[in-house]
């Protein structure tokens, strides 16, 4: 097949990598990043009528969207007009992910386990919500933050605070108009991927993902700074609690609201006294859950993803490899408090076999700049390592982090210390 992969990061050159190894199809990246040319082609079309009319030129067989924004801002629509096959949701069904009160209003009506919860831009309101609360206090603003948009208030005066910043476009800008303020959920935190197709699903590991920049989930919340799967925090009572809960009448309802959910589910569930209670949808893979899942994939995944698109997952028996993948986010010196000098990248040369066959790097926030491969972004590369417990699996992926060398280069020393503890 002709494949064409949406987005930039690390998360897409992974879908990438997995389907290269595959050795079975042309792969195209728009934009991509400076280390998916050695996958595929990169191209440069930003307007996606023209994108459209490129990919029918190039006889594109099948497109995969990785990040969010494109998702919510039609991607799949223009090209399902122009009959052209593409694994995402609409711009209806991903409202799960553009707004934080449309999907908090969607779990409400359809008796979907979440925190208790207000949504308003009304400032008073939400200060008086606040009011009557334990703390700590969660604080969301309703769209797109690229994943920051999440306060935790360790007071009622630091919630409140992060409301008004948010509702006056301090904070997020026109991402905060309207806010979310709900009960902190004391439990553990997955991250589970449902791969669907409007009627039919299939589940993968679940992972857990590092928000937090440092050790000991200390510091601000990031992006991801590694994550881990699949987690034996979880069993199969749980994951039939999340298929039965939740997946299935997300599922259900989305049909009822006219927007079959097609593509990535990605529940953020926090598990309490064994129950599992959603904190957020998106519509999309986790970055970097994305780059360790991908691998452990023992069915094709551009089989999993076509089958996906053309509403044939039921044909699909989808295998899983009996292994355990470990990423570590390697970010730049600054990250996440803002941008650092472009830095190039030296990879030792690995003589190590069992390193060689275990592990990977998939890169993130990279340019080539006069040939060379450089660090221009605040996460840079996931170093990825396999084996058949967690700790061989963190072992080679630390083991890798040390042939990976950059100015200013940072991470975190203790990816998956929740299942090793």
């Amino acid at each position: 097949m002709n494949i064409l992969i949406l987005g930039s990061g690390g998360r897409e050159y992974s879908i990438g990598l997995a389907i290269y190894k595959e050795n079975a199809h042309n792969l195209y990246f728009m934009p991509g990043n400076g280390a998916t040319d050695t996958l595929g082609t990169n191209i440069n079309i930003k307007d996606y009528n023209e994108l459209a009319v490129w990919a029918k030129d190039n006889s594109i067989d099948l497109t995969i969207v990785g990040p969010e924004a494109p998702l919510v801002d039609g991607v799949v629509d223009i090209f399902k007009k122009n009959d052209l096959t593409i694994f995402g949701p609409s711009a209806a069904a991903a409202r799960l992910e553009g707004s934080k009160v449309y999907m908090k209003n969607i779990l409400k009506k359809y008796n979907i386990p979440t925190a208790a919860f207000i949504e308003t831009s009304n400032e008073k309101e939400a200060h008086d919500f606040i009011e009557t609360m334990n703390l700590p206090i969660v604080v969301k603003a309703d769209g797109l933050c690229a994943g920051k948009g999440v306060i935790i208030a360790q007071s009622k005066d630091e919630a409140k605070a992060a409301v008004s910043d948010m509702l006056s476009g301090v904070s997020f800008g026109d991402a905060g108009a309207s806010v979310v303020v709900e009960e902190y959920l004391d439990g553990y935190e997955l991250s589970v991927f449902a791969i669907c197709d409007g009627e039919n699903y299939k589940v993968l590991p679940a992972a857990q993902d590092h928000k937090r920049v440092g050790d000991g989930d200390t510091g601000p919340n990031t992006g991801g700074m590694g994550a881990y799967a699949p987690t034996p925090l979880v069993n199969d009572e749980i994951y039939k609690k999340i298929e039965d809960r939740v997946i299935k009448p997300t599922l259900k309802g989305m049909q009822q609201e006219g927007a079959p959910f097609e593509g990535v589910l990605f529940i953020g569930v926090m598990v309490v006294r064994g129950e599992p209670i959603i904190l957020e949808y998106n519509v999309r893979f986790g970055d970097p859950e994305c780059e360790i899942l991908m691998p452990l994939l023992e069915t094709p995944v551009s089989e999993l993803f076509y089958k996906g698109a053309t509403k044939q997952l039921d044909k699909l028996d989808i295998k899983i490899k009996n292994e355990f993948g470990v990423g570590v986010v390697m970010a730049s010196g600054n990250y996440p408090y803002s941008s650092s000098t472009p830095a190039e990248i030296i990879v030792d040369k690995i003589v190590d076999s069992d390193l060689l066959e275990n592990s990977h790097i998939s890169y993130a926030g990279v340019e080539k700049i006069d040939g060379k491969l450089m660090a221009t972004g605040g996460r840079v590369l996931v170093c990825v390592g396999f084996g058949k417990s967690i700790k061989e699996a963190r072992d080679r992926a630390y083991a890798l982090c040390g042939q990976v060398h950059f100015t200013g280069k940072k991470c975190r020393s203790d990816i998956a210390y929740q299942a090793l503890k």
